[in-house]
């Protein structure tokens, strides 16, 4: 009973959160299914419906297969955000070449090499290993469920609710990869690709800090504690009112009774972090209470080499002055602390 329940989830957010989510991060690896060179075969419309089912079946056996391993060892087989940024990098490379793959044919009407059936379901499974925030809760519930069985079920349904748009993505692909727009395909793949890199740069946190923060230090005492999720900050707290609020750099704060911790809130947006930058007391622990407004990629952020599924809680020790950075699971939207 359990299982189906969790199938149920999955199917439920496949379809009503992971469509847009999933097919932005992952649907550069269908441009793979177009590219190579003419062989002349005449079957190219008749053989789109199989190259995308190999593909989703790919997808789906890699997923069910992490959801088991998931739901057995727990969190220990999850890949950490510093691995998962390398491979964002490594899959828009890939994305990348695809693109000037397609963008060097000579002439439409080219068809993918006969490899393709083979590379197809690879293509699908290597999906595992570029999760979309999404993903990323859903593999958090797999862990939660303690069971293989669970694991796999709720990884399952979640593929299965996401299968319909890849399904039109790489039918879409594979057709125009024929016609003379497969240039102007070409374009969106490569743009797709550099996008994908750019995002596996975020996660990684390789790119510099904003003008006038300095490096935050003390992390090495860090222990991203999560509280409870959906905890409220301490009575008395005060910052940004919520997703109708300002998006701009705002203070928040309160001290809890007995503790002195200080409280700010923020709130994870379909369209980012609001507030995006808060500022914080250095030399005090902190609460960082993070609301969730919509779902998405910001539903899952990853702070100080963590992954937290929100809304949740997360506890700091004293910091030194400085800036504290976090982004979201696909490393599309970040956020910051400044301690002063």
């Amino acid at each position: 009973m359990q299982a189906i329940t969790l199938l149920a989830s999955g199917l439920a957010a496949g379809l009503v959160a992971g469509t847009a989510s999933c097919t932005a991060v992952q649907g550069g690896l269908l441009v793979g299914l177009t590219s190579g060179g003419c062989d002349g075969d005449e079957r190219g419309p008749s053989r789109d419906p199989v190259l995308v089912g190999w593909f989703l079946a790919g997808r789906l056996l890699s997923y069910a297969a992490a959801g088991a391993l998931l739901g057995l060892a727990g969190s220990a087989v999850s890949l950490p955000p510093q691995a998962r940024a390398l491979l964002l990098v490594a899959a828009g490379i890939a994305v990348i070449t695809y693109a000037i793959r397609l963008l060097r044919r000579r002439q439409p009407g080219c068809e993918a090499p006969r490899r393709a059936p083979r590379s197809a379901p690879l293509l699908g499974a290597a999906t595992i290993l570029i999760p979309c925030g999404v993903t990323l809760g859903m593999e958090m519930v797999a862990v939660s469920s303690g069971s293989p069985l669970g694991g796999a079920a709720v990884m399952t349904g979640f593929v299965l609710g996401t299968a319909p748009a890849f399904a039109l993505l790489g039918w879409v692909l594979r057709r125009v990869s024929r016609t003379r727009l497969a240039r102007l395909a070409g374009v969106a793949a490569l743009a797709a690709g550099l996008w994908t890199v750019g995002s596996g740069v975020s996660l990684g946190g390789w790119l510099a800090a904003p003008a006038g923060s300095a490096g935050l230090a003390g992390l090495a005492g860090l222990a991203g504690l999560v509280g409870p999720t959906g905890l409220a900050g301490p009575a008395g707290s005060t910052g940004w009112a919520g997703p109708a609020g300002s998006a701009g750099s705002a203070a928040s704060g309160g001290d809890s009774a007995g503790q002195g911790a200080h409280t700010v809130t923020v709130w994870a947006t379909r369209d980012g972090y609001r507030p995006q930058i808060v500022t914080a007391r250095a030399g005090v622990p902190i609460e960082i209470v993070f609301k969730l407004a919509d779902q998405g990629c910001t539903s899952t952020v990853t702070i100080a080499g963590r992954d937290v599924a929100l809304p949740a809680t997360v506890h700091l020790p004293p910091q030194r002055p400085g800036s504290l950075r976090y982004v979201c699971g696909m490393g599309m939207y970040s956020g910051y602390i400044n301690f002063s």
